[in-house]
């Protein structure tokens, strides 16, 4: 094994000049890229801690260095006869060089896993199209949303009359008909929400992943992506699903309110809650709360006391509400400009004022009633709106409704430029 019993490689080139420093040379070369590439390789893999598998980089990078010595290992046995540490540092580099090739071979089926650009081209392609369909239900569901708010101005405006002739019977059918039509497409838009935004979460999250693991794609999918301006995309998806549910639930909400308001029970007493009454009258007030006051928005402040179910008619007793409250939200328009930088309210209280009865007060900050005209309140077709804006018969029916049907009490107290307040008192229970 010592290397006193061999002879230099040199002899076997009979040191001719040329082609030993050709050797030299050659291997020597050989070595210094051998050396470098893996210094490269490990520079890699820790600047871009992403790359999957990393690993595998540095086998490569330790039998890339053994086959660096093994060149300069023919370097040295030019002049030395070292063959056994030559022939070490071969069986070393061989070790090596077999045991990553096996774990190449293992890990090869994980690494043509890997999506490539192609599949990124079709996810972005299905997220488009994702895009447009979303685009395409939000419009069905504004128009859905614009026919509602009309199908409620018209029943606003039929009320009146519709009640005068006793024809809340047809109303509420209608009502509950245009409610339940509505509510099986709003369903179904708002279920398939739910998955849709899981679907969008999982496509952006998965396209975040391909941008993190290769931020340099191709030049194809660069322009596509510049040419569809992806991040606004992206971000702008989002914002459609969150108005498209904030949507489908304001039309769930006025469609409950539908049906709550116009309920077909005109031939006997129910036992309700009145609070649930208020809250839906109120919801389909809404939009005439948002565009009555163009100066102040009318604030509504509910003070609910603890009162127990009471015996009426619900959809009779809807209407007082309707009447009473619309009128106040009316009174704000006949403020005097001096008056109208001053807050709107409507405050609406509830209590139960003895045994077997519970007051309702509906009081507003408008501009009150003139004293010369309280004793015409309640007259059948007196109004002090303008021509075209009341029948004069909502406050009149309103009172029958109370005081006839019901055994109770409607009367009011109005302090001019201050506001007024109606007082609505029922019996708890209805006595035959």
């Amino acid at each position: 094994m010592l290397s006193t019993i061999f002879i230099p490689h040199g002899h076997c080139y009979l040191w001719k000049t040329g082609l030993v420093s050709l050797h030299l040379i050659s291997d020597s070369l050989i070595a210094l890229a051998y050396f470098i590439i893996p210094i490269m390789l490990v520079c890699i893999v820790h600047r871009r801690e992403d790359i999957p598998f990393d690993w595998i980089f540095l086998c490569f990078s330790a039998f890339i260095i053994l086959c660096g010595f093994t060149h300069l290992a023919e370097v040295w046995t030019l002049w030395h006869p070292n063959y056994w540490v030559s022939g070490w540092l071969k069986a070393s580099t061989a070790v090596i060089s077999l045991s990553t090739a096996i774990l190449l071979f293992w890990l090869s089926p994980k690494l043509l896993a890997i999506p490539n650009v192609p599949k990124l081209e079709a996810l972005n392609i299905a997220l488009e199209t994702e895009i447009i369909e979303r685009k395409e239900i939000e419009q069905k569901l504004n128009l859905q949303t614009q026919q509602l708010e009309t199908t409620l101005l018209e029943l606003q405006r039929t009320q009146a009359k519709m009640i005068h002739s006793e024809k809340m019977s047809g109303l509420g059918q209608m009502v509950a008909g245009v409610a339940h039509e509505i509510n099986n497409p709003v369903s179904f838009v708002y279920s398939n929400l739910v998955p849709a935004r899981e679907y969008a979460d999982d496509f952006v999250e998965l396209l975040e992943l391909y941008q993190h693991n290769y931020p340099q794609p191709s030049q194809e999918i660069q322009n596509k992506i510049a040419e569809i301006d992806f991040d606004f995309i992206k971000e702008d998806f989002m914002k459609l699903l969150d108005s498209m549910e904030v949507g489908t639930e304001r039309i769930y909400k006025i469609v409950l309110s539908l049906r709550n308001f116009s309920r077909l029970d005109e031939a006997e007493f129910k036992k309700v809650d009145i609070h649930q009454g208020i809250d839906s009258t109120l919801m389909i007030l809404g939009n005439k709360l948002k565009t009555t006051s163009q100066d102040n928005e009318i604030q509504i402040v509910k003070d609910y006391g603890d009162i127990p179910l009471v015996e009426c008619y619900p959809s009779q007793l809807n209407q007082v509400l309707m009447n009473i409250i619309a009128n106040a939200i009316d009174a704000f328009e006949e403020k005097p400009d001096n008056h109208k930088n001053i807050y709107n309210q409507i405050t609406i209280s509830t209590q139960k004022v003895d045994h077997n009865y519970i007051k309702i007060m509906i009081a507003d900050n408008a501009c009150g009633i003139p004293p010369e005209i309280h004793s015409k309140i309640f007259d059948p077709f007196f109004t002090t709106k303008q021509v075209g804006k009341g029948t004069g018969l909502g406050l009149s029916i309103s009172y029958e409704i109370v005081t006839d049907k019901h055994g109770g009490k409607l009367y009011f107290d109005s302090i001019l430029m201050e506001g007024t307040t109606f007082f609505i008192e029922i019996p708890i229970t209805h006595t035959k």
